[in-house]
């Protein structure tokens, strides 16, 4: 029987064996090669928390595909992994939760490319028992609310709410990953937060998730770049392809990602 999964190796691997043709086109510019088929290689990948779930299956895939690549994943805040960057940490690949943190990088980020897309949406204890309906309930007295900071993607992009909405909310915390609103809000340390719509369904019956059409105006696009530097070009670009082709975004659609427009 065919599974969804082996569907996707098999994908993956289509992914590679177009890349093998494209090194015989004799194109004008050189085909990125891979040494997946010599000595091992750990390819190191920098990615916004809020992918964590979706990389990781991604990654799988991937080595799966290439049995000699081991891919070493990291998730966190999307300025948090820029500033390790900055500061030397060793990466092959970032994916970010905005292009504005992405820019930031210069050309350390080499030809970033939109994979995909997400918007924010309120979750809240499981039930709403505080009965939120809207992003001016989370300055209501009485509501314990909890933001990303404001140099994190989904910081931005609620004060960007904010602005547009004229709500001034009073976060309870501000927190350095989507992650960190997440788990404030499971835990029962907050009655809400402003998460991205992916984070919503990942977090399952844990939450109530309560939108807004507010939400539908700011719209985070995500780029994916080699890390200027790298020693595994070749197999970057690969993982690249991966996630954005059929299977990269089948991944992604299916956990919620690509809303927006």
């Amino acid at each position: 029987m065919i599974t969804r999964s082996t569907s996707r190796i098999a994908a993956a691997m289509a992914v590679v064996a177009l890349g093998a043709g494209a090194c015989s086109s004799g194109g004008s510019e050189p085909a990125a090669t891979s040494s997946s088929a010599d000595a091992p290689v750990t390819l190191t990948v920098f990615a916004a928390a809020s992918l964590k779930k979706g990389f990781t299956e991604i990654a799988a895939d991937f080595q799966k595909a290439h049995p000699n690549v081991t891919v070493k994943t990291t998730f966190d805040g999307s300025s948090a992994l820029v500033t390790q960057i900055k500061q030397g940490a060793t990466a092959d690949v970032i994916a970010t939760a905005d292009e504005k943190t992405m820019a930031s990088l210069g050309d350390t980020a080499l030809n970033p490319t939109t994979f995909t897309r997400n918007v924010l949406t309120i979750i809240t204890a499981s039930g709403n028992p505080k009965r939120i309906e809207s992003v001016r309930d989370l300055a209501r007295s009485g509501v314990t609310t909890v933001l990303c900071a404001p140099q994190v993607p989904c910081g931005n992009a609620a004060a960007t709410v904010e602005r547009n909405t004229g709500v001034d909310i009073r976060p309870a915390s501000e927190e350095t990953s989507v992650s960190g609103v997440v788990t404030k809000v499971t835990t029962g340390q907050a009655d809400a937060g402003l998460v991205y719509t992916s984070d919503a369904k990942a977090a399952g019956s844990a939450v109530t998730a309560v939108n807004d059409p507010a939400f539908a105006a700011v719209v985070n696009e995500y780029p994916i770049a080699t890390v200027k530097g790298s020693q595994h070009a070749g197999e970057a670009r690969q993982f690249i392809d991966l996630v954005t082709g059929s299977t990269g975004q089948d991944v992604l659609r299916e956990l919620g990602f690509g809303g927006g427009r």
